[in-house]
């Protein structure tokens, strides 16, 4: 037999995947920047002073929904390059792209919360790391599997950036080499790029066959990084 405590979790469980659903339809009718508690209470039947007991703020409430979303969008990616785990480093790159742009096609508006236009007023706290962190954590294990069984090709970087490069791969892989890291974090950011670009119409009247476009311009990401298709 449940106890009043087991239920009381449920409900409050219940109630804040709700209070989410709502949010979430608010940030497709009206974007992040004009998401509103009151707004969500008043959908739900529910009284403001009860929705800040689950969300004291619309910052609370955003932070939780960009951690979804980055979670969502990293299970995608890791799901991907799981199911493409015995082929060369290189598809599993294309893989977890590819899974990228599956995942914000889906889900544009949440996309738009972590990659769109920042939130004016908000600040994202350090809670949002680790999970926005899934999709680089995926692409880097990659490149570290590539690594580590054959190599990468390595395209040296300009005398003026090599302190640059040799920072961000202490902080962010110090196993790998510098001038990797760099390629690594220029492939993420063309990455979402890409994405962003085709989610919000850049490509209206320029590419047609988006998906194939998609996987090719991986493709070239990949090589980026020091790649190489068997």
């Amino acid at each position: 037999m449940s106890t009043p405590q087991g239920a009381r979790a449920r409900a409050r469980i219940e109630v804040t995947a709700a209070i989410k659903d709502a949010a979430r339809r608010q940030l497709a009718e009206e974007g992040a920047a004009k998401l509103s508690l009151r707004a969500v209470a008043r959908e739900l039947g529910m009284v403001s002073s009860a929705l800040y007991r689950y969300f004291p703020s619309r910052d609370d409430l955003l932070t939780e929904l960009i951690i979804d979303a980055y979670d969502a969008l990293g299970e995608a990616a890791e799901t991907a390059a799981a199911r493409a785990g015995d082929l060369a480093p290189a598809r599993r790159w294309v893989a977890a792209s590819e899974a990228v742009r599956r995942w914000a096609l889906a889900h544009p508006h949440e996309y738009a919360l972590i990659y769109g236009t920042p939130v004016p007023g908000y600040s994202a706290p350090e809670t949002t790391v680790p999970s926005a962190s899934r999709v680089w954590v995926v692409l880097l294990d990659i490149v570290r599997d590539a690594h580590r069984e054959r190599g990468v090709a390595r395209t040296p970087v300009p005398p003026e950036l090599e302190p640059e490069a040799r920072r961000m791969a202490a902080d962010l892989a110090p196993d790998l080499p510098p001038e990797v890291v760099t390629a690594l974090v220029a492939s993420c950011a063309q990455l979402y790029g890409l994405v962003g670009f085709e989610l919000f119409g850049q490509f209206n009247r320029v590419v047609e066959d988006r998906e194939t476009f998609f996987r090719h311009a991986a493709a070239q990401l990949a090589h980026g990084v020091g790649l190489v298709f068997p």
